[in-house]
């Protein structure tokens, strides 16, 4: 293969499995921001997820057991983090720096026996069984939780434009006021919210310990529950265009390594810093002091 097309083959194979991750917790910080709560304690679930699937596959024999307990474990953190924000005089934004600590504490503590041996991983899907390059086949082969994670994205936006559920977590994020006047319970509908959005994030942690990289340690997600929410802002909290700015997040973490496949070593490990610039970009371009960001619950506090 030319090395265009060898770089374009690695960016589209690495970008589908980079951007699963981001996926979930995307999705997960878009039901909770959509409820009017932004939750900064998703680094936390999405490692403690990590953790608590690896252990789950090393022990059961079973992965996706594993992506059970992860998304358990997710949903727990994020109902306690749900519970403690529904208290008087609590930030959420505070709480949810408290809730990543906690989480990403937990799992150092528990997970430092999981660090040596290995759980069975995730089986995946031959998308490049077409090629005749051994090099593209293993490339081409995907998870099932990016397709899974595709099809919670369409369940999400359905969910919010087509059910009575979806309907009460856009008036508790978009006016408090109207949603006292209906009489729905804030609290419940956010607590809620917040336990279902940690815990498809705890499922975008176990993507990351059962199927890419594949393996448990303490430097595992680099920041990625926390890029979430530059992501979210970008998607305009529509959960479809969660997708492709995951994907697009995705793309940007796998050009060091496509670099790597044409034999760019020099210097190439700086190019594993372009998801963080682009979340500065995202941030700086969309967020300004005074403008209103189209789609953004009016109860979110990084609008008031």
């Amino acid at each position: 293969m030319a090395p265009a097309e060898t770089v374009t083959v690695a960016m589209v194979a690495g970008a589908l499995r980079v951007s699963t991750p981001f996926l979930f917790v995307s999705l997960g910080e878009c039901l909770t921001e959509r409820s009017g709560r932004i939750n900064l304690g998703n680094e936390g679930v999405l490692v403690l997820g990590a953790m608590v699937g690896y252990a789950t596959s090393y022990q059961t024999g079973n992965p996706w057991l594993g992506v059970v307990s992860a998304a358990l474990a997710g949903a727990l953190l994020g109902a306690a983090h749900g519970g403690i924000c529904s208290l008087a005089r609590v930030n959420d934004v505070a709480m949810g720096i408290a809730i990543m600590l906690a989480g990403t504490g937990i799992a150092f503590f528990f997970g430092k026996p999981y660090v040596q041996p290995s759980a069975p991983q995730l089986p995946r899907i031959p998308l490049g069984f077409w090629a005749i390059e051994s090099q593209v086949r293993s490339a081409l082969e995907v998870s099932p939780l990016f397709f899974i994670g595709l099809a919670a994205a369409f369940a999400m936006d359905w969910f919010f434009r087509a059910t009575r559920m979806g309907l009460r977590v856009r008036i508790v994020g978009d006016s408090a006021d109207a949603a006292r006047a209906l009489g729905l319970s804030i609290h419940r509908v956010r607590l809620l919210a917040t336990a279902a959005g940690s815990a498809l994030a705890g499922i975008g942690g176990s993507f990351l310990s059962l199927s890419y990289p594949g393996s448990w340690n303490e430097g595992l997600s680099s920041g990625q529950g926390l890029m979430a929410v530059a992501l979210v802002v970008f998607a305009r909290w529509n959960p479809v265009h969660c997708v492709i700015a995951a994907l697009i997040f995705g793309a940007s973490g796998a050009l060091g390594p496509s670099l790597q496949t044409i034999g760019i070593t020099k210097g190439y490990y700086l190019f594993y810093g372009t998801p963080y610039v682009v979340t500065l970009l995202i941030l700086a371009v969309t967020i300004r002091p005074g403008k209103a960001l189209r789609g953004m619950p009016g109860e979110l506090s990084i609008g008031r």
